[in-house]
């Protein structure tokens, strides 16, 4: 279940909230030497401005495909070369966008909570087959598995609540 509300919090990491991020690029992967890499194994990525990101690319020969990446991976983004750096805007969010975000972090969160209902069924299984062949009574699994369905609430309240603090951020202008 922690997994889970990690897994969570890394992709509301790169959900763009008009501030940069170094997070941001991670999801970009870059054709480079006849294979696809992520961009953090072609350059360094950091963050000098709160409205700027800058990509400092190791070879000069992966400057362009690193550029077309980042173009490319629908983060609305549109990076500028300098030199054997990459320049980064991060360009205002609209409120249309806003709102597309928004229903991208409903979607990951809706995502997390199916996650964490899955352990919990597996831990319920798990349970079953424990009282089934005898290693605990049937009252023992009932307290467990009130106890696994206590877990499941806290941690869905955590992922609703992630998502509560991501919108809020996300609306914010």
């Amino acid at each position: 279940m922690e997994g889970a509300l990690e897994a969570l919090r890394k992709e509301f990491a790169g959900l763009r909230t008009g501030r940069a991020s170094a997070s941001l690029l991670d999801p970009v992967m870059v054709e480079a030497y006849g294979s696809t890499m992520p961009l953090n194994q072609c350059g360094t990525v950091s963050v000098p401005e709160p409205r700027m990101i800058i990509v400092q690319v190791w070879d000069k020969a992966l400057l362009k495909p690193v550029e077309k990446a980042i173009r490319d991976a629908g983060l609305g983004l549109n990076p500028q070369a300098d030199g054997q750096t990459l320049r980064v805007p991060i360009p205002d969010l609209n409120e249309e966008r806003r709102r597309e975000l928004i229903k991208v972090a409903a979607k990951y969160t809706e995502q997390a909570r199916v996650s964490v209902r899955n352990v919990r069924r597996d831990g319920i299984d798990g349970l079953k087959k424990l009282e089934k062949d005898g290693e605990i009574s049937q009252d023992e699994q009932r307290r467990i598995q009130a106890e696994i369905q206590t877990l499941t609430d806290d941690y869905i309240k955590k992922v609703d609540e992630a998502l509560a603090q991501k919108e809020k951020e996300i609306a914010q202008v």
